[in-house]
C-alpha cells in the first residue's frame, strides 16, 4: 500500500502564488508515475500535471505555463507550483500515483483563489 499526503493549499490572491507537496509512504517502490489532479465544485476530476519518474511531464492546456511539477525520487515528494492563479484553478487538488497497476490517492488538499 502507498499512502499519500498533501500540503500547501490555502487562500490566495488572483495572480498569486502557492506550492503544493505530496509525501509517498509505505510500499514506495516501483512507483513510476506522480502527478496532481483537481476537482472543483460540480465539476469532474480533472488532469493537472504529472511526471514520470525518468521525468516526462504532461500538463493540462489550461495550466501550461503557469503551474510547474517537479519530483524527488529520492524523498518520494511530488511538488505542483502555481502561479499567476486564476479564480478557475479554485478546487481540492488530489495527488496521485501508480504502482504496479495500482491507482493511489491522497486526501488531497484545497485551493482558494479569490479577491
Amino acid at each position: 500500500q502507498v499512502q499519500l499526503v498533501e500540503s500547501g493549499g490555502g487562500t490566495v490572491q488572483p495572480g498569486g502564488s502557492l506550492r503544493l507537496s505530496c509525501a509517498a509512504s509505505g510500499t514506495i517502490f516501483s512507483i513510476t508515475v506522480m502527478g496532481w489532479y483537481r476537482q472543483a465544485p460540480g465539476k469532474q476530476r480533472e488532469l493537472v500535471a504529472s511526471m514520470t519518474l525518468d521525468g516526462v511531464t504532461n500538463y493540462a492546456a489550461s495550466v501550461k505555463g503557469r503551474f510547474t511539477i517537479s519530483r524527488d525520487n529520492a524523498e518520494n515528494t511530488v511538488y505542483l507550483q502555481m502561479s499567476s492563479l486564476k479564480p478557475e484553478d479554485t478546487a481540492v487538488y488530489y495527488c496521485q500515483c501508480l504502482r504496479l497497476g495500482n491507482v493511489y490517492w491522497g486526501q488531497g488538499t484545497e485551493v482558494t483563489v479569490s479577491s
